[in-house]
């Protein structure tokens, strides 16, 4: 089954999943502000986006399995749920106010603040305050779909051990990105190890959360794992491309975010690499600078493409998709055909989209 089938037949279901766990919450909820908070959780999480990672998990459940089982809808959003806390964080982090097209959850907060009349925090720290506990709230209804579905407790137990490690990999991931800004001589393989953690893992861990309710115990985890974390490897890179040069109309989120931030992406060691002495050193420079131009930006952006550095990411991203296709080449004879097909789907998705 192709990737885009496999979004038309499990996408609104997985919405639906989301969409009741937040109903719960809220049916219990008399205070008027956390029943506007969490209206507005439940509005943030249903905005959009791709679902990659329940969608993992549901393909691994159904590759491993004669015939398909919607049971696993329930415990695959857990995934979802702490993607979507990490984005909420990461757009305090990075000063970022729109998601997908739409306010971020800290700017929606921001927004509220006008309707109080007495303001004793300012716009900004009342809606970085709420974005924080949002992502802390939202990470912890993950936990919810693993406590509460139709599946051994043992295989619950096992789940939850990988949202906890996903959790974890992440939270290291974008400690050592905020690091790297204030450090020099970066290698690609600094920013290989921070992706494999920030993006990689949560990827990862749906897959094996998938083999795991399958009843695979860890009989396949480290092909798997390649599979996931190649997988996290490549969306990044490519995210990294779009964040620079990507249409901002197509993806939801500025073009220039990434620059103003110095945050060393791919396409930032790429140049690094391959400027002259002279020209590298006028990119950082323009890089260090906190309040940079939007003149500025644009003689990075000029500095990144005479560096080629969309060509010379595109053949690093290349070389993560060739070893995960080797990992599925590897789970060919164990897992189903439509599955095999969604996962080659996937990989060819994700190293050629636009958004």
């Amino acid at each position: 089954m192709k990737f885009t089938d496999y979004v038309k037949t499990y996408n609104s279901k997985i919405n639906d999943a989301i969409g009741t766990i937040l109903d719960k919450k809220l049916e219990n909820i008399n205070d008027a502000f956390l029943k506007t908070y969490y209206e507005e959780l439940k509005s943030y999480l249903l905005a959009g986006g791709k679902r990659i990672r329940p969608l993992l998990c549901i393909a691994t459940f159904n590759a491993f399995n004669k015939e398909k089982n919607d049971k696993i809808i329930t415990p695959s959003v857990g995934v979802e749920f702490l993607h979507n806390a990490s984005l909420i964080h990461d757009d305090i982090i990075d000063k970022d106010n729109f998601r997908r097209g739409n306010p971020a959850f800290h700017y929606r907060f921001q927004i509220y603040h006008d309707n109080y009349i007495l303001k004793k925090m300012s716009q900004t720290d009342f809606g970085n305050s709420i974005g924080i506990i949002g992502g802390d709230s939202t990470f912890f209804l993950g936990l919810e779909p693993f406590l509460f579905n139709d599946f051994d407790r043992n295989l619950n137990l096992e789940a939850i051990k990988y949202y906890q490690q996903a959790f974890v990999d992440i939270a290291d991931g974008v400690l050592i990105e905020t690091d790297m800004v204030n450090r020099k001589n970066l290698q690609m393989n600094d920013y290989i190890e921070m992706v494999s953690l920030k993006t990689g893992s949560l990827l990862e861990k749906s897959i094996l959360i998938g083999a795991n309710y399958a009843g695979m115990g860890d009989k396949y985890n480290r092909t798997l794992s390649t599979l996931g974390i190649n997988l996290g490897i490549i969306f990044q890179i490519t995210d990294d491309i779009l964040g620079t040069f990507g249409d901002k109309e197509v993806t939801g989120k500025p073009t220039d975010g990434d620059i103003r931030e110095g945050k060393y992406t791919c396409l930032l060691i790429e140049a690094l690499d391959n400027l002259n002495e002279k020209k590298r050193n006028s990119l950082v420079k323009l890089i260090s600078n906190s309040k940079i131009s939007d003149e500025e930006v644009e003689e990075v952006r000029e500095l990144f493409m005479e560096a080629d550095v969309i060509n010379t990411s595109k053949k690093l991203a290349a070389k993560y998709y060739q070893e995960a296709e080797e990992a599925l080449e590897k789970l060919t004879p164990i897992i189903n055909d439509s599955e095999k097909e969604f996962f080659e789907n996937l990989l060819k998705f994700v190293l050629e989209r636009k958004f």
